[in-house]
């Protein structure tokens, strides 16, 4: 009889012993592929301080970082330069990763390289798809690149960079279906943190490490796509590359914006105003698996009949599987809508984020503060509360201004910042009065305030 251990035959347990043995001898094995950046180029200690390194110490044991970057290298293959001859790309298909960075693009924004950028396109398919047929079927994940700030015009400028390739990057996203990073958004703040213009010091590459890391270790929900959920005829497009859906709902203009993967829990912006201007908040929140939707009631500044059809909107998308709490994004007059539906759903609402927001509606579009207004909008703004005169219109008490405990109520812990703009509204005042009188029940994480 053969022998048996705690009622299972010796030799079925020695297999998954085995099998467990291999297993943990095999670690995720991350492929770094790039330029003098992704190598570390000017980096006083390149193998402690690059950022594959520093990648390969946040992650620790059960992975392995491979840097293949190569000084100098374009993606474009017609270039005496091209990245795709060099032994480093050779090696990072040999070396079967489960996970690709592609970070090139840099060197191809440059004289003469950028003279064939009609071919960036292609020949970055091209490189994804040699990679895309590897046994490991690794995922791809396609990094922006980082901030240049030199400016000499024959080489590799920022203006080049935004206008020349990122653009194309994000086109490659969306057509072949792929992550996206945005490191040039992580570091257009760092300028002095680029000691030669071009290359980032040791705290850029800690910065940049950090978030491959997050990329890496994020809790993601496998299995959703909500499109699937829209009932509606949908137009798809790109939204700095990630797929859009355009339709109608309750005779509305509606978009949805899906990440590529999805963050564990599903979570969501909903841009209340002026959809794509000023996107940085919604692309960052893409690339970290947030959906973006929008509902457009313009131009209702936020009365019964807006906060009746968003009720709705909410009801449709939560049920198409969105969390039950969202994150209000009120740009300029946005705000209005935002704090409004806040008031009325203080349950359903994650964080309020409202930049340059409408505090007062007679101020703006009222022109009765220092606001010049806008009369049109003013009456407008009357027709949509019904109001039938300016006396009946100077009393109305539904500003954020006025309803401050409303917007508050129910909400255990709300986030909150205000940027005003260089324009009349709102001034300084009002967000110092708008901040007093948030103080002691809301934690207000930031204000920044331009002065008069």
């Amino acid at each position: 009889m053969p022998s048996r251990l705690f009622g299972y035959p010796a030799s079925l347990l020695l297999f998954l012993l085995l099998s467990l043995s291999v297993y943990a001898q095999h670690p995720v094995r991350i492929a770094c592929v790039g330029n003098s950046i992704t190598y570390g180029a000017t980096l006083t200690n390149r193998e402690q301080d690059s950022y594959p390194s520093q990648l390969q110490r946040l992650l620790g044991t059960g992975y392995e970082v491979l840097n293949f970057g190569v000084s100098g290298r374009t993606l474009l293959r017609d270039t005496p330069s091209a990245y795709t001859a060099t032994n480093q790309y050779q090696e990072a298909l040999k070396s079967n990763p489960n996970v690709v960075f592609i970070k090139l693009g840099t060197n191809d924004s440059r004289l003469p390289y950028r003279l064939k950028i009609d071919q960036f396109v292609s020949d970055y398919k091209s490189l994804i798809q040699s990679f895309k047929t590897l046994p490991t079927n690794p995922r791809i994940v396609l990094l922006l690149p980082v901030t240049s700030f030199l400016t000499d015009t024959t080489r590799q400028t920022d203006v080049a960079i935004r206008k020349l390739i990122i653009p194309r990057i994000r086109q490659v996203a969306f057509e072949e279906k792929l992550e996206l990073i945005d490191l040039h958004a992580l570091t257009v703040t760092d300028s002095l943190l680029f000691p030669d213009k071009l290359h980032p010091s040791a705290p850029v590459m800690t910065t940049i490490a950090k978030r491959l890391y997050e990329a890496v270790t994020m809790k993601t929900q496998a299995n959703f796509d909500i499109f699937t959920k829209i009932k509606e005829p949908t137009t798809v497009s790109s939204f700095y590359g990630y797929d859009c859906a355009d339709f109608t709902f309750q005779g509305r203009a509606c978009k949805v914006v899906k990440p590529r993967v999805v963050a564990a829990g599903k979570p969501w912006i909903w841009r209340a105003r002026f959809w794509g201007h000023e996107p940085q908040t919604d692309i960052a929140l893409l690339d970290r698996g947030f959906h973006v939707v929008y509902c457009d009631v313009a131009e209702l500044f936020g009365n019964a009949e807006a906060v009746a059809l968003w009720n709705k909107f909410y009801k449709y998308m939560n049920k198409a599987g969105l969390a039950d709490k969202v994150c209000l994004e009120g740009m300029s007059r946005g705000g209005i809508y935002a704090y409004n539906w806040a008031i009325e759903n203080p349950k359903k609402v994650a964080c309020v984020y409202v930049d340059a927001p409408v505090l007062d509606l007679k101020s703006w579009p009222g022109g009765k503060g220092k606001s010049k207004g806008s009369s049109s909008d003013w009456e407008i703004f009357k027709k949509d509360y019904g109001f039938s005169s300016e006396e009946e219109a100077l009393q109305f008490k539904g500003n954020p201004l006025d309803r401050v405990a409303q917007i508050v109520k129910g909400i255990s812990r709300c986030y909150m910042s205000w940027v005003t703009p260089m324009r009349p509204y709102p001034s300084a005042k009002t967000l110092n009065h708008l901040k007093n009188r948030l103080w002691s029940w809301v934690d207000v994480s930031r204000l920044f305030i331009n002065p008069e």
